[in-house]
């Protein structure tokens, strides 16, 4: 299945990268190697990848942003006051967070915990897409540099 976004070169792996960085258990970084041994441009693939994982990202943010702080309250009896705290924490400094939402697995879950808390959008935003293009510079010249030995 992999093997078919592969087919549609720098688009797929877009689309690839974007289901990877859903909730949705899916590998981008397949489609990515596969690319780039296929001759594809390493920098264009850092550049679909990155785009696709960090609207995939946001995503995963903005479906957080549609729960209700209230919920926690309700369901988990956590003190008003403790809430106030956590989101006034994460408006601020608490936000750069976003950064590990390259992570496998935690990342997709925190981005939709900052969204849920309504962290700092532009800082999430902007500190995720820097996070996601840095794992996928390392992969693309790890992969790279691996493909020279043969």
């Amino acid at each position: 299945m992999l093997d078919g976004f592969a087919e549609y070169g720098y688009w797929g792996l877009l689309l690839a990268s974007f289901l990877a960085a859903t909730v949705l258990p899916f590998s981008s970084e397949v489609v990515f190697a596969a690319l780039i041994a296929a001759g594809m441009d390493i920098w264009q693939c850092i550049f679909f990848a990155t785009i696709g994982n960090a609207v995939g990202g946001a995503t995963c943010y903005y479906l957080g942003r549609l729960g209700k702080t209230e919920w926690l309250v309700k369901w988990f009896r956590i003190k008003p006051e403790k809430i106030e705290h956590t989101i006034q924490w994460l408006h601020g400094k608490g936000a750069v967070m976003g950064f590990f939402g390259f992570l496998p697995v935690v990342g997709d879950g925190m981005l939709v915990a900052l969204g849920y808390m309504r962290a700092n959008s532009p800082v999430v935003m902007i500190t995720m897409t820097v996070g996601k293009f840095l794992r996928y510079l390392l992969i693309g010249f790890g992969v790279g540099g691996v493909l020279t030995w043969f």
